[in-house]
């Protein structure tokens, strides 16, 4: 996508869309390098342990609640200014 071929409105919403991308890819990573730490005690093998998988699914949803608690709460505090 050529940036300059695009209107102001149309630039504005690939900007956003970008960033919204980079924000997803930044909570991946987050995510996968405090669950990891957190989880995998030893070499992990060909698969996770069921102690091992337990623990990263339960990291990854209370990461992403607490993200999305996070998120929700700087919305409602700039839709107060």
């Amino acid at each position: 996508m050529d940036p300059s071929a695009l209107s102001s409105a149309e630039l504005q919403q690939f900007i956003s869309q970008e960033k919204q991308k980079a924000m997803v890819n930044e909570m991946v990573a987050k995510l996968t390098h405090i669950c990891w730490d957190k989880c995998i005690t030893g070499t992990p093998g060909s698969k996770f342990s069921s102690s091992e998988s337990s623990c990263l699914s339960n990291c990854a949803q209370r990461y992403m609640d607490m993200s999305l608690i996070i998120m929700k709460r700087f919305q409602s505090l700039g839709s107060m200014q």
